[in-house]
């Protein structure tokens, strides 16, 4: 794993939350609807998305290959908008970090899963006991940030 893909993942993660606090405010000024917030952004970044596939894609070519895919191939899209428009949802409701929080736990875990069984057409990368103990440390400190005083006090 290279420096560089780490700070990707790092601006990706940034960019969840900021993300996350821009469309709840975009869904505020939308008189509280956030599914109209969530489509808005899905919207605008087709539109972007469009544009670099016009850009640096043959995406002509690509698009005959498209009824040659499994219907799961395309579920990544609906789970995206799920995502986007549940973060919509939670972020005035919980906050941007207990939201992030929980979302963070539950795609570790998936990860493991995915990774561990080679799932999705990954290739498999056993777990390690390392990776589950630092899954658990991980826990572990996200749990004393979020309620450390309470169990603190």
């Amino acid at each position: 794993m290279t420096l560089s893909f780490i700070i990707i993942a790092l601006c990706a993660g940034f960019a969840l939350a900021i993300q996350a606090a821009i469309n709840s405010q975009l869904a505020g000024a939308l008189i509280g609807q956030p599914v109209v917030a969530a489509f808005i952004s899905f919207l605008t970044g087709t539109i972007v998305l469009l544009g670099i596939c016009w850009w640096k894609a043959d995406l002509v070519v690509a698009w005959q290959h498209l009824p040659k895919q499994p219907w799961w191939k395309f579920i990544g899209g609906p789970l995206g908008a799920l995502v986007v428009f549940t973060t919509i949802f939670l972020a005035p409701k919980i906050g941007v970090t207990n939201m992030l929080f929980f979302i963070i736990v539950g795609q570790l875990i998936a990860a493991m899963l995915i990774d561990h069984f080679g799932l999705l057409g990954m290739n498999e990368r056993p777990m390690q006991i390392w990776q589950i103990i630092g899954l658990l440390f991980i826990t572990l400190g996200l749990t004393i940030f979020f309620f450390g005083k309470k169990i603190f006090g």
